[in-house]
């Protein structure tokens, strides 16, 4: 399987909890198999629901990453 270059960034900056889950839930029913997707948030509980969600979804958190007024997470769905 090859799996596509993670070029889309969802940005979800400006959203409180839950929404940055919600929204990356959502976005990723649209994706296929092996896809991958950066998502930005400046939530600071996103350091913690995003890999939460994660785990309990089956997808893989490939990568974190500071950035200026949050973190942006590289997910690949399962």
């Amino acid at each position: 399987m090859t799996r596509s270059s993670p070029t889309e960034i969802y940005d979800l900056r400006g959203l409180k909890c839950p929404l940055p889950v919600l929204k990356t839930r959502r976005r990723l029913q649209n994706l296929k198999a092996g896809d991958r997707i950066w998502v930005e948030t400046s939530d600071p509980l996103a350091v913690i629901d995003i890999p939460h969600f994660c785990e309990e979804a089956g997808h893989l958190l490939v990568e974190t990453t500071k950035i200026a007024g949050g973190n942006r997470f590289l997910i690949e769905k399962s």
